[in-house]
């Protein structure tokens, strides 16, 4: 056998195996003892052991197998908790919302559901459709609803019956500007199966349905809505406003109306402002100052009602609503629509976009056996103003803005 097989045989020899050598527990446990006391070299440190040719050399460490031991998480502050949305807060706050919209819509439809209505359809042959909406807008001075006491406050009178202080009509066009139209109440006009007499005295002899054929019939213009107000709707009106600006161009001191006011814009109750509207004894126009007044009453009713504070106060919003319903009596065949073109018409004329007018007047202190005192329409003029809102087009009615 050459030296190189005796290595080899030295090195591969198959001789009988090694037993195992089985430790006592005692030992093992005196070993364990004996490596926790013996100090750790570098280079077990570092992850090798004594021995080991790659430690010996600085040669790379061989990987350790097995499965990593578990290390401690880093210290470091408690991570975030992600901040839940405010979900309760935006639902509040879109009920809250919800709600007050639904009070707004629904405040209005509840009290035209409780409103007053009349028959106002008149009878007989009516103009044909027009372009535009046209409102006829009374108020009635009928005093059988009022107490005595009411009566002296208000300063009524005692004379029984209906009549109307005021008449306008409220045109919505196609084209042009809203018109608030008014018509002088002794305005002399031909009432269908009554021969000529003041305008007024057709809502005295037929009430609202011959009132409103009496205007179709000399105007040729067709109404499409009818509303009507009495005194104590006015006095309501104005005072669940809270009062409204007035302002006289002279001193007033008349005892019919029990009106005393100094000249200049002042802010006025319901029962003053009702005075001021019916007032004429003492103005030096008579009719045609008063029917001024009542525009200008009725444009200071509108510009409190669109104020924010009659819409944000809900106190007031219901209050008004209310006193609308009580004061204000609709036609039998006054719509929703037409209602909505009359606020839109409002609107306008308070923000001086309309145009606020009295029908042409060629003589307003004619003279008439039976009759007394009258006014007599211009007929040229007048005839034009009719024919323009009956057309829905009032741009020609321009040159009436003052």
């Amino acid at each position: 056998m050459t030296p190189r097989e005796e290595d080899m045989d030295w090195l591969y020899r198959s001789e009988e195996p090694e037993h195992t050598a089985v430790m006592r527990p005692d030992e093992i446990e005196g070993i364990r003892r004996a490596d926790s006391r013996r100090p750790q070299a570098p280079q077990e440190a570092q992850g090798g052991y004594p021995g080991d040719p790659a430690t010996a050399t600085g040669g790379s460490q061989r990987p350790p197998t097995g499965p990593p031991p578990s290390q401690p998480a880093p210290a470091g502050p408690p991570p975030r908790k992600r901040r839940r949305r405010r979900r309760p807060v935006l639902k509040t706050i879109g009920f809250l919302l919800l709600a007050w919209l639904l009070f707004l819509i629904g405040t209005p439809i509840y009290a035209w559901t409780i409103g007053t209505k009349v028959e106002s359809a008149p009878a007989g042959e009516r103009p044909a459709e027009q372009p535009g909406t046209t409102l006829l807008l009374v108020g009635s001075d009928a005093r059988e609803n009022l107490t005595d006491e009411e009566r002296k406050e208000l300063g009524t009178g005692s004379t029984e019956g209906r009549r109307t202080d005021t008449m306008m009509l409220l045109h919505v066009p196609t084209n042009g500007e809203p018109v608030l139209l008014s018509l002088p109440r002794d305005s002399l006009v031909e009432i269908p199966g009554r021969k000529q007499n003041k305008l007024n005295a057709a809502y005295a002899f037929g009430g609202a349905p011959l009132l409103v054929e009496t205007v179709e019939h000399n105007t040729g213009i067709r109404v499409d809505g009818y509303l009507e107000v009495g005194f104590v709707g006015v006095v309501d009106m104005v005072d669940a406003v809270g009062g409204i600006e007035v302002c006289p161009t002279f001193d007033i001191d008349d005892r019919d109306s029990h009106l005393k006011l100094a000249k200049g814009c002042q802010t006025v109750d319901g029962v003053t402002a009702l005075g001021y509207v019916r007032m004429r004894k003492a103005d030096p126009r008579g009719d045609l100052g008063r029917m001024e007044r009542q525009r200008e009453v009725i444009g200071a009713i509108g510009k409190k009602v669109l104020s924010p504070m009659s819409v944000l106060n809900p106190v007031r919003y219901w209050q008004l609503n209310m006193a609308a319903s009580k004061s204000l009596a609709r036609g039998d065949d006054t719509g929703l629509g037409a209602m909505g073109a009359a606020g839109s018409g409002f609107l306008s004329i308070m923000t001086g976009k309309g145009i606020s007018m009295t029908v042409p007047v060629s003589d307003p202190n004619a003279r008439v056996s039976g009759l007394g005192s009258v006014m007599r329409w211009d007929k040229d003029a007048s005839s034009q103003v009719f024919a323009a809102i009956a057309s829905g087009d009032t741009t020609s009615l321009e040159k009436y803005r003052k």
